[in-house]
């Protein structure tokens, strides 16, 4: 599924801005604050209902306005299109809409539109907590197997029960065997689905970043559960319950699992520079979407903010030839639009390019 176009409205800068027959590649240029990132944020709200520069909605919306509002359409089978929208008030409501239909949970949205994020921000999948990286696997668990989402839910009810139970010390050992019996049950089925992905990903991720960069050190990626490795979940529990009852939360389970990134025994974060880092996370993002596409036969949307920001020329080139190659739509940057004619396989001739400039959004003639 791919954006054909897309109307925004008091994003930001962003003001009644239509964008029509969107294509494969699209490039928005222009100087820094014209609102080329508002573009991105844009369409993050349409197939995520929030922005990826922080939780605040009140940021987002333009400051004369109550709402922002952002409607597009995805095409589908047999040259059909479908429908999606999103309105974000200052009170932060939000009216998710999808085939013409309200939809209440984020999920139903997120499905149509798998996106993928690739700026400065990106680099806490190195140096940032374990949270980015759960965050990480979990989107692609969740694009590529549809029960996951269930066990994930049940998963978090389960632990929200047990948290609660120790945290006020007033249950019997029964009503703790039984939710520790069911918050392992699901903990055991996520880990499982989170497993079974990563192995997937992984040689798709080794062969990519050989593309990017062939002279890199030998980086490694190991996948931790959360719970000590040759112990089921329900046995990590039982061991585990004393100082769970003493500090009133449970302390093991996939709410700990982590990638870890490793060049040699050291984390790959504080070994690589800061453009190999670059690399490593844009591996990492473009082995999901071909696992994706493989897996489903869905294409990722990839959302790429100032994209030559800590890579030379070489290195943005090979990027740019990877996204080229995947069967995907990209949205990307630039202060210059001569910087990504000149590195797209093909130039021009297979970029749509857009000229930014105070909030409004003009398409090159072609």
């Amino acid at each position: 599924m791919s954006l054909s176009r897309c109307t925004i409205d008091g994003v930001r800068n962003l003001r009644q801005v239509e964008l029509d027959e969107l294509a494969a590649a699209n490039v928005f240029y222009g100087a820094n604050g014209s609102g080329k990132t508002s573009i991105l944020e844009a369409v993050h709200l349409l197939g995520m209902a929030r922005s990826f520069r922080g939780q605040s909605v009140k940021s987002l919306i333009n400051h004369d306005m109550p709402q922002c509002t952002v409607f597009g359409e995805i095409e589908v089978e047999n040259k059909r299109t479908m429908p999606l929208g999103v309105q974000r008030r200052r009170d932060g409501d939000a009216l998710i809409r999808v085939a013409g239909e309200t939809v209440r949970t984020l999920a139903k949205l997120a499905e149509h539109l798998p996106l993928q994020v690739l700026n400065a921000g990106s680099f806490d999948l190195l140096t940032g907590s374990p949270t980015a990286r759960r965050q990480y696997l979990d989107w692609g668990v969740f694009h590529v197997e549809h029960r996951f989402y269930e066990q994930w839910q049940r998963f978090q009810r389960c632990i929200k029960q047990r948290n609660n139970l120790l945290r006020h010390g007033k249950m019997s050992s029964h009503e703790i065997a039984v939710w520790s019996r069911e918050l392992a049950l699901a903990g055991q089925s996520v880990d499982r689905y989170r497993a079974d992905y990563f192995s997937r990903l992984l040689p798709l991720f080794f062969e990519i970043l050989g593309l990017l960069a062939p002279g890199l050190p030998t980086v490694e990626m190991r996948y931790r559960s959360g719970w000590e490795r040759g112990k089921s979940y329900e046995e990590a529990l039982d061991a585990s319950l004393t100082t769970d009852l003493e500090q009133g939360y449970t302390h093991v389970g996939p709410q700990r699992a982590d990638i870890r990134v490793l060049q040699g025994k050291h984390a790959a974060a504080d070994i690589l520079s800061r453009g190999q880092q670059k690399l490593v996370v844009c591996a990492l993002k473009l082995a999901q979407g071909r696992l994706l596409e493989e897996n489903s036969g869905r294409i990722c949307t990839y959302l790429v903010d100032d994209l030559p920001s800590e890579l030379d020329r070489e290195h943005c080139g090979q990027v740019c030839a990877q996204l080229a190659d995947q069967d995907s739509q990209v949205f990307i940057t630039s202060v210059e639009a001569a910087d990504l004619r000149a590195l797209w396989p093909g130039g021009s001739d297979n970029l749509a390019m857009f000229h930014v400039e105070h909030g409004r959004v003009l398409r090159d003639e072609c």
